[in-house]
């Protein structure tokens, strides 16, 4: 139990003697992705295999002086998914991609005993063989702020968190700084809010604090909903006293002695880390009362959500948080007024909490000397979709989507075009490739008729619809409407039957108009932000492809040949040799002939399965 500051520097000291006292460090990734590709049993594998060659090895960090000579760790998400399994070696930078079972003797035998690199695990591009993680162009143009800790250290240790430097934010907050200076120190940074709509956190920090009510909160707002973004459950998994420590610091300069965790209940590996890492500084006496011998007093709780895309809004999560429905209410009075428990509340996202640390710790210049003028700092980015290297990455704000798509993210899949990229979850806009040299920043994206979002990036190729992303996500964000307003529950609704008949088929004249109109409405009038943003990317996907809508409304065509009930399959008759494997495979009966003669297909019976494409030997049909 620590009960001043001496005792939180001396153990420290010990800890960090300790971490570099450990000759090889091997840091097996223990993000989801990876976890569910098998990294754990690659963890007691090697752990087992070590063990038995008689090493020394750590898997805690301890306060005894003994020197292991190995340490491993289960860490945060490297970020690198598209390449996972993955390992990293460590002084030496080393990075294992795509690592399997029976890979773990040869690491430890070449790797650990010997100090060998392993080439075959090494990451190739062009033939060209990267020992190094430092060394992928995956991570080169990156700059791992929020994330540095995700990949270098046991994400499930209080003790090689403090090992770190952790909590020595808190610490110069808790002992040298008065409340006022915290707050002026965030406001000086322009830190804006993570989570999506870019609000000021110092200023929000600062009403919270002017309030007179006595009891106060501090929330964290770990929903993260959007398909395609992990950003938020990665910090939450790889570096979780980085959020409490930045929830610590909002308390104590807000004067809240009480913080809650909201978190969607199918983030199990992310609310383990929460709770441990919670007990841990509990048990260390970094949380609780009295905190290092002073007069602060800070409590932290877990709740856990049921799923609701509508939960990431303010006043809703709240709600959710009280034992109430998760509605969203009128504003104002906001939430920094009446929030949780109807007492003033600080509510940010976990990767706005995981920034102020940094802040704190290192000052204002130098967080405002990483990212652009207005837009200081790094934003965490979910990159999916059609492009060669799929992951968690984390670049300075102003960085152009060119970057990020084509030298970060290796350019696209299978040698297709890039066509657009979705940014900001179902209620970001879509961007193209006129807007590839388009900074990314709060106010640069809302001028393109986009915006950052929590920090989703799909990128597409010409092989994707757009009309049919356009449905998708608003068929996401129908099914995820509270229903409280009409104007989301029933607007939304309506713009899903307009999509759904215009990729089946049944477009007709006017829909085009309507759609825009319907948007304008729901927007304008909708209760909370998901309803004000839901049809954005519907608005968006009119504005630049405009024509990909016309040609499946007035041709019937799907230009993309994404549409599954605007494909067609057809057989050239001229080369048709009537051989009759065609109709043997088809399951319903839509093709029909004479032997030796053409055959054809009847487009009303075929269900588009394309097992006749598969079986023609003369290879004559195809889809037109």
């Amino acid at each position: 139990m620590l009960r001043s500051r001496e005792d939180l520097n001396n153990i420290r000291r010990v800890y960090a003697k300790t971490l570099e006292s450990q000759k090889t460090k091997i840091l097996v990734c223990a993000g989801t992705g990876c976890v569910a590709s098998g990294t754990l049993e690659i963890f007691e594998c090697l752990k087992q295999l070590i063990k038995q060659r008689g090493i020394p090895c750590s898997i805690e960090l301890e306060e005894a002086s003994h020197n292991p000579a190995v340490g491993i760790k289960r860490s945060g998400c490297h970020g690198f998914c598209e390449m996972g399994p993955l390992v990293k070696i460590e002084p030496q930078g080393w990075l294992y991609v795509k690592v399997a079972l029976s890979d773990c003797e040869e690491i430890v035998e070449e790797t650990v005993v010997k100090g060998e690199h392993i080439e075959r695990l090494a990451y190739k591009r062009n033939g060209e063989i990267c020992k190094k993680q430092d060394d992928i162009p995956f991570y080169k143009k990156q700059t791992r702020h929020v994330l540095r800790h995700c990949g270098q250290i046991d994400a499930t240790s209080i003790k090689e968190y403090l090992a770190v430097c952790g909590y020595s934010a808190f610490e110069k907050a808790l002992f040298d700084m008065t409340r006022d200076e915290i707050i002026d120190e965030v406001t000086e940074s322009e830190l804006r809010g993570r989570g999506g709509g870019g609000f000021p956190a110092g200023r929000k920090w600062a009403q919270v604090k002017a309030q007179k009510e006595p009891q106060k909160y501090v929330v964290c707002n770990g929903d993260e909903g959007d398909p395609g973004a992990f950003m938020d459950r990665s910090i939450m998994e790889g570096d979780p006293h980085s959020v409490l420590e930045g929830m610590m610091i909002a308390g104590l300069a807000c004067g809240a002695d009480q913080g809650y965790i909201y978190v969607r209940a199918e983030y199990p590996l992310a609310v383990n880390r929460l709770k441990s890492a919670i007990a841990q500084a509990e048990e260390m006496g970094l949380l609780g009362d009295g905190i290092l011998g002073t007069d602060f007093n800070f409590h932290l709780h877990i709740n856990q959500g049921a799923g609701a895309f509508v939960c990431g809004e303010g006043s809703a999560l709240t709600a959710s948080i009280e034992g109430k429905r998760g509605f969203p209410r009128v504003k104002p009075p906001r939430t920094v007024e009446h929030g949780l428990f109807d007492k003033p509340t600080v509510l940010n996202n976990m990767e706005t909490f995981a920034n102020i640390p940094l802040i704190i710790k290192n000052g204002v210049n130098w967080y405002r000397s990483t990212g652009s003028e207005k837009n200081p700092g790094t934003k965490a980015f979910a990159l999916t979709g059609n492009i060669v290297n799929t992951g968690l990455i984390e670049v300075p704000m102003g960085t152009t989507l060119r970057e990020v798509i084509f030298d970060i993210g290796g350019g696209m899949r299978d040698g297709g075009s890039f066509k657009g990229v979705q940014i900001g979850g179902p209620s970001g806009g879509c961007l193209t490739e006129k807007h590839l040299d388009l900074p990314l920043g709060f106010d640069s994206l809302k001028k393109a008729g986009a915006m950052i979002g929590s920090g989703g990036l799909v990128v597409m190729d010409d092989k994707n619809c757009m009309v049919e992303v356009a449905r998708f996500f608003m068929n996401f964000t129908q099914n995820e409407s509270c229903g409280k307003c009409v104007p989301c529950r029933e607007g939304t609704k309506r713009m899903l039957a307009i999509l759904e008949r215009i990729v089946s088929g049944q477009g007709e004249e006017g829909d085009i108009e309507l759609l825009l109109e319907l948007a304008d409405t729901v927007s304008a009038t909708s209760l909370c932000g998901l309803g004000k943003t839901a049809s954005l990317l519907v608005i968006s996907t009119i504005e630049y492809f405009r024509d990909e809508y016309e040609a499946h409304i007035r041709e019937k065509r799907c230009p993309a040949g994404a549409c599954s009930k605007l494909k067609k399959i057809v057989i050239d008759e001229t080369l048709c040799k009537g051989c009759t494997k065609c109709t043997k495979s088809c399951p319903v009966d839509a093709i029909s002939g004479e032997v030796r003669k053409p055959f054809s297909i009847d487009q009303g019976k075929c269900i588009k399965c394309g097992a006749c494409i598969q079986t023609c030997p003369f290879s004559v049909i195809k889809e037109g």
